[in-house]
């Protein structure tokens, strides 16, 4: 079976219970997904799994593809339409999966162990203090050292910065795996898994909703 499912981030929003209790949750579109490509262990691929593709309110027209995608998607026979966005996910357990088979919402249920994997948030070139969480120096008494790193390195030996010092650069925007998360409510109607907790990501980016052995 396939463990998981192509979405999007819509937001976070508020669950109330019966009792008054309030739970914040993450809601994501996800799906529906269509079965695009499938590797097999016994092939030349060496592993299990599928490629999705996430079908969109907008589809794509043809004539915005490219050659060599319109050939991936004509190879499959199932005729599946084009899709934005493709992600590989392996198949686990029993069951068998084909080429065109939809992947719907309604295959998680509530209180189900996810994680979600997606891309953070950039933001762009950040200092040490707010890319590391370095302290800051002292403000008073004439200091000139209040937001810079201080030494890095050293000028006998080995009179280089090591790598990987922590450093001002680039902050963000990288693939984040955000685990120990559980699904709150699932609304198969309307395509939308409602998640406990925060997820990586700015609304509307794409994440992938995996399940996890419990």
């Amino acid at each position: 079976m396939i463990n998981g499912i192509i979405g999007k981030k819509v937001g976070m929003t508020q669950l109330f219970a019966p009792d008054g209790t309030v739970t914040p949750v993450t809601v994501i579109k996800a799906g529906p997904c269509v079965v695009v490509q499938k590797k097999s262990a016994a092939g030349r691929d060496g592993y299990d799994a599928v490629q999705l593709g996430l079908v969109e309110d907008r589809p794509v027209k043809l004539k915005n593809v490219t050659k060599p995608m319109q050939g991936h998607f004509e190879k499959t026979g199932a005729g599946t339409p084009p899709t934005r966005v493709l992600k590989e996910l392996r198949v686990e357990g029993d069951g068998e999966v084909s080429v065109g088979d939809k992947v719907l919402v309604d295959q998680f249920a509530e209180g189900d162990p996810v994680e979600v994997v997606g891309k953070s948030k950039g933001r762009g070139f950040q200092g040490t203090v707010k890319r590391h969480h370095f302290n800051r120096g002292p403000e008073s008494h004439g200091s000139m050292n209040v937001r810079k790193p201080g030494s890095i390195g050293q000028s006998a030996y080995p009179s280089r910065v090591i790598k990987g010092t922590r450093s001002s650069g680039h902050m963000g925007d990288r693939r984040v795996t955000v685990k120990g998360l559980t699904v709150a409510r699932v609304d198969a109607e309307n395509n939308l898994l409602m998640i406990r907790g925060a997820v990586p990501g700015a609304n509307g980016s794409v994440v992938v909703v995996r399940k996890v052995a419990k």
